[in-house]
């Protein structure tokens, strides 16, 4: 890997005080089993935006118990940012992760794998898995390509775009789709997503990178040379939408007493919502809020409904209405910008087609609050501030100079 060797120096040396993830030394370490390669290469990987993603260090050494994970952003840069937990055990609440939250608050290492929730556009680059005392093992190329398109219903034509240098094509630009989610929901009408990835076939690709297929990789690829001329603003990810109606699968049967106390109590109807787990959250009103589903992966289909109303993607999705204050992320959030009063109630969250929590939500004012310079609220004050400052600048020295150049004739007259 081409790293600056004085950088890598300072880096590591910082390190040294630090422990990432260990391995229990009374444990198989399966990760030793496979071998390193002898030329570290970079796996591609192409994800979509707000997504919760994994990255594996397939191999190491059998004597290292420790990984520390490496960023670096184009190989050969000197910006390179190395990913340690501390104790590799740390648990991070996607729901309280921004997506404009810098890549080191945003990251976890469990059992020597690396986990980035919320994963951005910006977090694109490569990713080595190492020691602190600078041995690599594994890389990959990460590729984060944004949704530039969300399609009701899903049109199944591919995009395929070719460039041409003579009579020499020298990339081609198709869409690649995942398979189709299972029903978001049972027993209601519900929907199914689909991501679409952006990937170009060329003879001319890098030779470190291990590809999707034969001359195939992501569209942000460090594996596509700059000579190409891939303008990568012009492609992007897409997701489809379609629309879908399954029944919930069969119920071991109830005996003939607990149906009766079910009866009684009023509670059949609601014995699937009841019986899910309950989770409290209290929020101030006015902020940001983004809530996630408990347990839920990128292939996961995730929906979302306030009490017995359901949050349609249809409706909801990001970027459909551009001034909704609630909307759905492509990695399956539910986002206020910001939160009310009103907002307060019960959120069902549906997992691959099945209730999988109740999130009952709290909002409540902050009337003791201090005002930071930073709020929202703050720097707007300051630029009214501003704005009015330079206006009544701009009314008042045109008008003292005026005086001054009218008393100054007005001398000059009575002097003659």
């Amino acid at each position: 890997m081409a790293l600056s060797p004085l950088f890598l120096f300072a880096v590591l040396s910082t390190l040294s005080t630090l422990t990432a993830y260990e391995a229990p030394e009374d444990k198989e370490d399966i990760f030793a089993s496979r071998a390193c390669p002898a030329f570290l290469i970079f796996d591609n990987a192409a994800y979509l935006s707000d997504m919760t993603i994994e990255l594996p260090c397939h191999c190491k050494p059998e004597e290292a118990h420790s990984v520390v994970w490496y960023y670096q952003k184009q190989l050969g840069s000197t910006d390179i940012r190395a990913l340690t937990d501390f104790e590799g055990t740390s648990s991070v609440d996607s729901s309280r992760v921004g997506s404009g939250s810098e890549l080191r608050s945003r990251f976890s290492i469990r059992l020597f794998s690396l986990l980035i929730f919320r994963v951005q556009e910006s977090d694109s680059g490569h990713y080595t898995c190492g020691t602190a005392s600078g041995h690599f093992f594994y890389g990959y190329d990460v590729d984060v390509q944004e949704a530039m398109r969300v399609s009701f219903p899903w049109n199944k034509t591919q995009r395929v775009a070719a460039v041409k240098s003579g009579d020499k094509v020298l990339f081609q630009v198709f869409t690649s789709f995942w398979s189709w989610s299972v029903c978001d929901r049972c027993g209601v009408p519900g929907e199914q997503t689909r991501v679409g990835l952006c990937y170009v076939q060329s003879d001319y690709l890098e030779v470190r990178y291990r590809l999707e297929a034969d001359r195939v990789t992501s569209c942000g690829s460090s594996a596509v040379p700059k000579a190409l001329g891939l303008e990568k603003e012009k492609y992007g990810a897409e997701l489809g939408v379609r629309n879908c109606h399954v029944p919930c699968p069969s119920k071991p049967p109830t005996s003939s007493e607990q149906q009766g106390l079910l009866d009684l109590l009023s509670y059949g109807e609601a014995e699937s919502k009841a019986t899910v787990p309950i989770y409290y959250h209290n929020h101030p009103a006015d902020t940001l809020l983004i809530l996630s589903c408990p347990g839920a992966r990128p292939e996961h289909a995730v929906a979302w409904d306030r009490g017995s109303v359901p949050l349609y993607r249809s409706e909801y999705i990001e970027g459909v209405n551009q001034s909704a204050r609630i909307f759905i992320d492509t990695g399956h959030h539910l986002h206020f910008q910001p939160v009310h009063l009103e907002d307060k109630g019960s959120y069902f969250c549906w997992l691959q087609g099945k209730y999988a929590a109740e999130i009952r939500l709290g909002v409540y004012l902050r009337l003791s609050r201090k005002r930071m310079l930073s709020d929202p609220e703050s720097i707007y004050a300051m630029k009214v501030v501003l704005i009015c400052y330079m206006v009544f600048t701009a009314v008042f020295l045109p008008i003292v100079f005026g005086q001054y150049c009218w008393r100054t004739l007005k001398d000059r007259r009575l002097a003659l």
